[in-house]
């Protein structure tokens, strides 16, 4: 594997007196203690104070409470879990749910390859055997984008369905948010619910039908999560619709479906649960988020890292630890399956409550300006860039730098997946967590780093570019407009190599 000198250099422009630095000064008497903080810390607070709003996994509300009390860090935390039912062909009781609940007509959403597989069937098994009337849409997108989003809203519309199931990976379960959402309000224009600067941002205050997800993926964890993540094609860019209410009513784990899944497909959605251990176990504490809210209802969903989301990131992280390679080499390994699926759970309690930070940041211009990289096991006709592959790619280089400001934790992490740190002193902390992912993924035939997937120098200054939208806040000041306008300006000149 590369050293991931492009991974450092997108960090190193994100630091303060770098491009980013120049757009993302922060205001009022933040200002003060952003050049006399560690670096780590920075660009930590950064992203918490930017109300964590990585797309693909912050569930908060894209609006600002307008009297937040700016003074003061947090003094608490809350966790918020989402209904789950795990077990080996637990799918075949979603019949008898729909039925409970009264269902009349029921949109089956997945894909095109997995409606042919064993988990679909399954599904569909079990509505006609209890008599559930409903329709199939199988023409998810694998990575959706705002017309495939679109299409989906169509058919829903037409459909009038009084409940919904999403079978398949976070892109099934992600469109089926966004139909039931727009079935329900069917006055929006599309973009009122897509997160601000690039939608309006509107709170969503309409009832929405229930939705049953079936994940078949052991990673994204959409099944616990208020969002949904589309390519938005016209900039390039990823971003998603988030409220709380576009919540599933129940996901349903069951480890049966992994062993449909092929070797690589196993492999980006193990990395994804990684990433959301290790970034969630190391996020910003939450007595170090601010502002404190001024009432409870304005408490994001991730709030740092905290003592319960703690239990769940570690948990989840050793059984990555002692599964994952075994889940990629053997598809007959149901105990290595069956374990990924509920770490996969795990670390969604986990990153659900406490955050991610700089891997999912970053990961987002890797995938979104994709040129012809097609990852194998994908059945797709357009290039594709897993999520979880470009979230792990830059992790050596992420916690390489991120472990000045949680050496312990970034060494116990390390120990966990392997590494012998008896000698290992608290500096070097970043190092040996960076030398223990690199080996990692190095048995694990990843790609070698970001040539290997199409990007060269060139590149650098839009990768960069395209990291900053994950970082702003919601209302930003004319003066902090204009410094971002500066900023792009100079990342756009900068001359950087691989």
């Amino acid at each position: 594997m590369e050293n991931f000198p492009a991974s450092a250099l997108i960090l190193k422009l994100l630091l303060p007196g770098s491009a980013l630095a120049a757009g993302a000064a922060l205001p009022g008497a933040r200002r003060a203690w952003a050049p006399c903080l560690p670096r780590g810390e920075y660009l930590l607070r950064r992203l918490q104070w930017a109300a964590c709003r990585c797309p693909s996994h912050s569930h908060t509300y894209s609006q600002v409470p307008e009297h937040a009390v700016l003074e003061t860090t947090d003094y608490a935390f809350e966790m918020a879990i989402s209904n789950i039912r795990y077990g080996e062909g637990v799918t075949k009781e979603i019949g008898m749910d729909l039925q409970n609940m009264g269902a009349r007509k029921v949109c089956v959403m997945t894909d095109k390859n997995l409606c042919k597989l064993p988990p679909a069937k399954m599904v569909l098994n079990s509505l006609a055997k209890n008599g559930i009337n409903f329709q199939m849409y199988d023409n998810v997108r694998v990575e959706p984008t705002d017309q495939s989003f679109i299409d989906a809203i169509s058919f829903a519309k037409k459909g009038g369905f009084d409940a919904y199931v999403a079978v398949g990976g976070g892109s099934s379960i992600d469109t089926c948010k966004a139909a039931n959402l727009y079935a329900s309000s069917p006055e929006s224009e599309f973009l009122d619910y897509v997160n601000a600067p690039i939608g309006k941002g509107k709170a969503v205050t309409v009832p929405l039908k229930p939705l049953i997800a079936v994940p078949t993926t052991a990673g994204t964890g959409s099944e616990t999560t208020g969002v949904a993540i589309f390519d938005y094609k016209d900039l390039k860019v990823k971003t998603g619709i988030a409220s709380r209410a576009l919540k599933p009513i129940l996901g349903m784990i069951d480890p049966l479906h992994t062993l449909s899944m092929p070797e690589r497909v196993v492999a980006n959605t193990g990395f994804d649960v990684l990433c959301h251990a290790l970034e969630s176990y190391t996020a910003l504490p939450y007595k170090m988020r601010s502002p404190c809210p001024s009432n409870p209802i304005n408490r994001p969903a991730y709030q740092g890292s905290n003592p319960i989301s703690d239990v769940w990131a570690l948990h989840a992280l050793r059984i990555v630890a002692k599964y994952l390679k075994r889940a990629i080499r053997d598809s007959e390994d149901h105990e290595a399956r069956a374990n990924m699926h509920l770490a996969s759970g795990f670390a969604g309690i986990g990153f659900g409550n406490a955050g991610v930070h700089l891997c999912h940041g970053m990961s987002y211009p890797i995938s979104g300006l994709v040129k012809n990289y097609k990852a194998k096991d994908y059945n797709v006709d357009h290039s594709l860039v897993p999520h979880g592959l470009s979230v792990v790619l830059t992790s050596p280089a992420v916690f390489a730098f991120t472990a000045q400001m949680h050496p312990e934790r970034h060494l116990e992490a390390a120990e966990i997946l392997g590494a012998d740190i008896r000698t290992a002193r608290i500096k070097d902390a970043g190092l040996v967590l960076a030398g223990t992912l690199r080996k990692f993924l190095f048995d694990l035939n990843v790609d070698d780093g970001l040539t290997a997937l199409g990007y060269s120098k060139a590149d650098i200054p839009a990768l960069v570019k395209g990291t900053l939208p994950q970082l702003p806040m919601i209302f930003m000041p004319c003066d902090i407009k204009e410094k971002f306008w500066q900023a792009e300006k100079q990342v756009t000149s900068f001359n950087c190599t691989l």
